[in-house]
């Protein structure tokens, strides 16, 4: 079951299962721009999901620091992983780097 939070997106803590699950694949989100976002990563998740349920998967989103107008992909891709894509996703959270998102998938 997802978790709820009242901030942008699910808490991260070190004891969290997603720390320390093994991660099946990394999407590099760095270059791209908001308008590509949405079918980079519905087709990043659709298909490690079904190469196997419960994997966890890595999304690099960078920490929006080259942005003239801040970060923009962070809120892009959590917007999409608590709406349009949340059929895909188990889990969730902030990376340890807070540079993207540890996603476990249905």
């Amino acid at each position: 079951m997802p978790r709820r939070s009242k901030g942008r997106f699910p808490p991260f803590h070190l004891a969290d299962s997603l720390h320390d699950a093994p991660v099946a694949s990394v999407l590099d989100l760095h270059g791209f721009g908001a308008g590509e976002v949405p079918a980079a990563l519905r087709n990043f998740l659709a298909t490690w999901q079904r190469r196997g349920r419960g994997l966890v998967v890595h999304v690099i989103t960078g920490r929006g620091r080259n942005s003239a107008h801040g970060p923009v992909l962070r809120g892009k891709v959590s917007a999409l992983l608590k709406g349009e894509l949340a059929t895909l996703v188990a889990d969730w959270g902030p990376d340890e780097s807070d540079g993207g998102f540890k996603v476990r998938l249905r």
